[in-house]
């Protein structure tokens, strides 16, 4: 352990989870919540890569298929099969994707541009080339850059696969078993507020209260200000009030 290693993670977990997975490979990518110039998307994209949860296609692929097929036995980290398969298991059944949903047919928009087909095919060298870096520059970070950085984040990731699909609050009426969980909206910069998104898969913003975090929404705003985003997608009042449950607007 060093500080200064404990560093090098925090800020490539930084640059990874909030911007390269949640506000690329799921916001951009997989919901189309938005749209950015084609270098930050392309650029977005790649620090996805390097949180080594697959490349563009395949990831998005996934996501697409979970909205597609929400809690049922198609869906690719269901849970019915349990818990543990939708937080880590599913990832070791390679056939049941497959199977279940078919082939990646459902990013024929991401195929067809090849900057994500190169990512697909040398994603490997990319994430080596990564960890080559950090063992040359010391093995206190290839421990805590690749090794604990990316366990850590695979574990958040998969948390809102598995907890936020069993355990929270649910102030929308959606056909799924979705919820609102505070502590993986902490931890998982904004992913954790669940329940929000699937009642909105559109929305660039997943904490639609002015309490619940969401770090990559801030980002997206600051690039919307910037002209660097545009088109960005946000539920309407009316949206919100047609799917706000009963429950809750007896509370209020």
């Amino acid at each position: 352990f060093t500080w200064s290693a404990l560093w090098v993670a925090i800020i490539l977990s930084l640059v990874t989870l909030p911007i390269g997975i949640s506000l690329s490979y799921h916001r951009n990518l997989s919901h189309e919540s938005f749209k950015l110039t084609k270098s930050l998307e392309y650029l977005f994209a790649y620090f996805g890569l390097h949180a080594v949860q697959g490349d563009s296609m395949y990831w998005v692929s996934v996501h697409r298929y979970h909205h597609q097929f929400t809690d049922t036995d198609r869906d690719p980290h269901t849970p019915i099969k349990g818990l543990w398969f939708s937080h880590l298991n599913w990832i070791f059944h390679h056939s049941h994707i497959k199977e279940k949903c078919g082939e990646q047919s459902n990013v024929m928009d991401l195929q067809k541009q090849a900057f994500y087909r190169f990512l697909g095919r040398t994603q490997s060298f990319h994430i080596g080339g990564l960890a080559l870096m950090l063992y040359v520059i010391g093995l206190p970070y290839l421990i805590w850059g690749m090794g604990v950085r990316v366990a850590v984040g695979h574990h958040i990731t998969l948390a809102v696969n598995s907890v936020c699909h069993r355990w929270g609050k649910r102030p929308w009426e959606t056909n799924d078993l979705s919820t609102k969980n505070w502590v993986m909206g902490i931890l998982s910069h904004g992913e954790g507020w669940h329940n929000n998104h699937h009642a909105f898969e559109f929305s660039a913003r997943l904490g639609l209260e002015w309490w619940q975090i969401d770090v990559p929404w801030y980002f997206v705003k600051l690039l919307e200000h910037l002209g660097l985003a545009n088109d960005v997608k946000v539920p309407t009042v009316f949206q919100k009030l047609k799917l706000r449950s009963y429950q809750t607007m007896y509370l209020w």
